[in-house]
């Protein structure tokens, strides 16, 4: 290969990883900063989860049309456009004087944060010979992680050394280098021949999933009726079945139902999207209990969130050799039961404990839940092939967005109930009872994964390739 053609190989492959580095730490810089941000717009702190929410859904209703606008209008144009509306909405997110500014600022980063990975992983795939494809993905992969480890550190120091809005004003800089590295690097490929695009179809998941999310914050943040939740929780399943149903009837359906006659795709994808649901609310409940009950410093709870994510790295070394031991079925079941146990140990945190035993807690829940990512995201892709392997990853990445965002909802429910029933001044009561509470719930959702089907161990080839998923440590 001609050195020109590897150099511009090598600034698309940097390209890409910045713009993935740019959209996983935005999901985890904002937690750190939340009861900043509440002080600032007279909010308060418990009541601050459509901040997380706003940018996670957006995210979740997005990814499943960032393929075929890729194809339509070309990738250096997709790619272009994520970054500057991503950039956009980091500068309406800094000039927000209210919380509903703010939520609305988070849709315009969001929608610009879910099509940077799948518009830039497509451009990989078309750029790149089949021999250079493996390490070029694995390389992207690396900012994944990097993200969200630094991410409630970062986010700590802005808002200490200076305010809250420079944790979205730090990525106007790279914003704007990005763009022009779009146009000099990023290859503008597009599909010879684009497939209509089920709109019909798209605008029923997104109402549904909106429906839904707003169903569960409704009680909460937004303090809905009863009734009014009830129907949003109606309405938002009715629209999911309506899809479904409407999906085998068309010849280019979003995502093709035949995908569910795969066992394993149909019982990951459960899976992931209900033993989500606690892991989800995880970077948002622990930085929140730092400093609302437990008094720490915005850096000082950055910090202490370290330990989670260096633990979920290290887990990399061990998770390819322990499933080739034991299996995906029963690594996922005993495994989904330690990640449950471990988020309601965190009930018994109450700020007289060692430090080094509250670090411990972190590290190891940061382990287990590193090691349920990587099991049920591979169990759910690895028997699909072709066009199937697309549709499903596509589904996959657009169910974790969701089943974070309804992770969140979920806990800023949970927490406004026992907030009720214990007194705004037993705060950590309040967190206690939430902590146990996901981790119950997350701890029943090892039954989807005792539905596997019992395989004789071996060492799981698709676990050396890199996992396809917008973010692993959110």
């Amino acid at each position: 290969m001609p050195t020109s053609g590897a150099n511009s190989l090598n600034w698309l492959r940097w390209l890409v990883a910045i713009g993935f580095f740019m959209q996983t730490l935005d999901t985890t810089i904002v937690n750190t900063a939340l009861p900043a941000m509440a002080g600032s717009l007279g909010e308060r702190p418990l009541r601050m989860q459509s901040v997380v929410i706003a940018y996670s859904l957006t995210m979740a209703m997005l990814i499943p049309a960032s393929g075929w606008l890729a194809d339509r209008f070309g990738t250096r144009r997709a790619f272009f456009s994520a970054i500057l509306l991503f950039m956009v909405g980091s500068l309406l997110c800094a000039a927000s004087r209210s919380l509903f500014e703010l939520t609305a600022a988070r849709v315009v980063q969001g929608a610009g944060g879910a099509m940077l990975l799948p518009v830039g992983r497509l451009s990989i795939l078309r750029a790149y010979p089949r021999e250079q494809l493996l390490p070029a993905m694995s390389f992207i992969a690396i900012p994944g992680l990097i993200g969200p480890l630094i991410g409630p550190t970062l986010g700590g120091w802005l808002v200490q050394v200076a305010s809250w809005h420079w944790i979205f004003l730090i990525n106007v800089p790279i914003g704007l280098a990005g763009c022009l590295a779009t146009l000099a690097a990023m290859p503008d490929s597009r599909a010879p021949d684009v497939l209509p695009f089920d709109l019909a179809g798209y605008l029923l998941l997104a109402v549904g999933m909106v429906s839904v999310s707003f169903a569960i914050d409704g009680l909460s943040e937004l303090s809905l009726r009863h009734a009014t939740v009830l129907l949003l929780l109606v309405f938002g399943l009715a629209a999911l079945t309506a899809y479904w149903l409407r999906a085998p009837q068309q010849a280019h359906p979003l995502f093709p139902t035949t995908l569910f006659r795969t066992p394993t795709f149909s019982i990951g994808l459960l899976g992931n999207l209900f033993a989500r649901l606690g892991s989800g609310s995880m970077p948002f409940l622990t930085p929140l209990l730092l400093q609302v009950s437990l008094g720490y410093t915005p850096l000082h709870a950055g910090l202490m969130m370290l330990p989670t994510s260096a633990a979920a790295i290290l887990s990399k070394r061990v998770v390819t050799p322990l499933i080739g031991r034991v299996g995906y079925r029963r690594m996922l079941v005993v495994n989904t039961l330690l990640v449950g146990a471990s988020m309601a140990s965190f009930a018994l945190i109450s700020g007289g404990e060692p430090l080094a035993l509250m670090i411990g807690q972190l590290a190891l829940f940061g382990l287990v839940n590193s090691l349920q990512f990587t099991a049920m995201n591979t169990v759910t892709l690895k028997d699909l092939s072709g066009a199937g392997a697309s549709s499903g990853n596509s589904l996959l990445s657009m169910v974790q967005m969701l089943s974070m965002s309804l992770g969140v909802a979920a806990a800023g429910g949970l927490l406004t109930t026992f907030e009720d029933l214990f007194g705004r001044a037993r705060t950590i009561a309040s967190f206690h009872g939430t902590y146990i509470c996901v981790g119950v719930m997350t701890a029943v959702s090892a039954w989807i994964f005792w539905q596997l089907p019992t395989e004789e161990a071996a060492v799981p080839e698709a676990l050396h390739a890199p996992e396809a998923k917008p973010t692993e440590a959110s």
